[in-house]
């Protein structure tokens, strides 16, 4: 794509459209998830860039089970979806090919032969490399990724966890940084303390790093003095396990189930007093980012999720007494800890920042096409 020449000015309108695609997750698909939020988020940041934004395929190329017979299916069907795509696009293309979210269970494969064919510029957002996948049962899908994020005009990254496997691969100079964003809505007027002081955990019950985290979280507020009350939402396959662990906080302890509908998720963060949650294995992050936007300060572990996305310091992991200790001290300063939290999401991860750095690096890829 880097070598094509763009002339595909659309009737009236001289920014032309966006081709948008997801191969893990696209946006419509009827299950909630943070991938398909996400999804959703970065079209509505493009559209606020000023662009137009097509989905052009809900194919999706997700395989989870390292399985070389589904991942061949999957790569004949997208072999059919391209024709289809070209055949389609072929009289008023897109401008740009915009794909969100490239890795080895679910390589673009889509993007590059359609913005090739059609020579248009191809990014993506939300590159991942994964040296350890070359080889073994996903060895061929991460072949295909790797290729796909070598035909990228621009690779926008958003967590640092992905950046040094995208620098050791030679992608430096495509590359620039889009930090995780979310729509922050309105500011919070006015946050009296709760009394006893309530702690709030959002995040689903599954086994493995979201337990662990449960565990951690347990361990740390049993070093929490004073009065406080933990509000846990959530639910999943692991509801028994962690509802065990904290048998020792039974009477400061309420477990309120999953809630998706977003204005009363919002309203739970407004009401509280802290949200804690060490983040375990964490991708990238967004549920900090909510709480965040509704003037929460956050109480977290430090990884690498968390140093992309969280105001103030972070728990050393694995550490009760560091934990109970970034409580205490939060707690102490909520007020003046919530009015930071809210500024550095609003400068920084908010969609009207999405937008601006979209507009800029989008805006660029293109001037360099037509020269």
């Amino acid at each position: 794509a880097r070598c094509g020449r763009i002339g595909l000015m659309q009737g009236q309108n001289r920014r032309g459209w966006i081709a948008f695609y997801a191969p893990m997750k696209p946006p419509g698909h009827p299950v909630p998830s943070g991938d398909r939020e996400i999804a959703r988020l970065t079209i509505r940041a493009l559209e606020q860039a000023g662009w137009e934004v097509r989905t052009v395929s809900e194919l999706r190329l997700l395989e989870k089970t390292g399985e070389p017979a589904a991942q061949a299916a999957l790569v004949a069907a997208a072999e059919a979806e391209a024709m289809r795509l070209l055949r389609d696009l072929a009289e008023k293309p897109p401008r740009l090919w915009f794909t969100y979210h490239c890795y080895y269970k679910a390589p673009d494969l889509l993007g590059p032969a359609v913005s090739r064919a059609l020579r248009i510029p191809y990014v993506i957002s939300e590159p991942s490399i994964a040296p350890r996948r070359r080889t073994g049962a996903w060895a061929e899908f991460a072949k295909a990724s790797e290729e796909a994020i070598a035909a990228a005009d621009l690779l926008l990254w958003t967590t640092g966890r992905d950046r040094p496997a995208l620098e050791d691969g030679g992608h430096g100079a495509r590359m620039a940084q889009l930090p995780a964003f979310i729509d922050v809505g309105a500011a919070v007027q006015h946050r009296p303390a709760n009394h006893p002081a309530r702690l709030l955990t959002v995040a689903m019950m599954r086994h493995g790093d979201k337990l662990e985290s449960y565990r951690r979280l347990s361990a740390g507020l049993r070093g929490v003095a004073g009065d406080w009350h933990l509000d846990v939402i959530g639910d999943g396959p692991a509801r028994a396990e962690v509802e065990a662990i904290f048998t020792n906080h039974t009477d400061r302890v309420t477990f309120r189930g999953a809630i998706e509908d977003r204005a009363l998720l919002r309203l739970q963060y407004e009401s509280a007093d802290l949200f804690v949650w060490p983040g375990v294995g964490e991708g990238v992050g967004m549920v900090y980012l909510e709480a965040q936007a509704a003037g929460l300060p956050v109480v977290a572990e430090d990884h690498p999720a968390q140093r992309d996305v969280v105001a103030g310091r972070l728990a050393v992991p694995s550490d009760p007494a560091a934990l109970a200790d970034a409580v205490t001290h939060a707690l102490a300063a909520r007020e003046a800890l919530g009015v930071e939290a809210r500024a550095h999401v609003e400068t920084r991860h908010s969609l009207n920042a999405a937008a601006q750095t979209l507009r800029t690096h989008l805006e660029s890829v293109l001037s360099r096409e037509t020269k």
